[in-house]
């Protein structure tokens, strides 16, 4: 996994904000998902607000999350929220039609089962 941080009016990305960047990405692997290319972009507006684009590439997709915040670690700790969820809907996704087609199949096996019944009284 390749990690590539690029800032925007900054004079240097200081250790510190790699390794919570590091931090991040480490608590990500829980979803044991490969990372192929991962891009953080972080910007500094005349403002002195922080915006943290997280651009991350996995096999058949590509996640991508952003946050403005004036504190630059709240901006990271957002971004890496937001890229957290789309994770576990990506991770959750082939589940989530299988139950839905599921119930579609029994809801009409008992809607089937009803008129039978139905039927069978008059």
């Amino acid at each position: 996994m390749t990690t590539e941080i690029t800032g925007k009016n900054f004079e240097k990305i200081s250790p510190a904000v790699r390794e919570k960047i590091d931090e991040k990405f480490s608590k990500l692997e829980k979803f044991n998902v490969p990372f192929i290319k991962n891009h953080i972009l972080i910007e500094k507006d005349s403002h002195g607000v922080h915006t943290v684009e997280v651009t991350s590439s996995i096999p058949g997709s590509t996640l991508q999350a952003s946050s403005s915040k004036d504190n630059l670690y709240a901006s990271i700790n957002d971004a890496f929220h937001k890229l957290e969820r789309q994770l576990n809907k990506h991770q959750h996704k082939s589940e989530s039609r299988r139950v839905s087609n599921g119930e579609k199949a029994k809801q009409m096996e008992i809607n089937i089962e009803n008129r039978i019944i139905e039927e069978s009284d008059l």
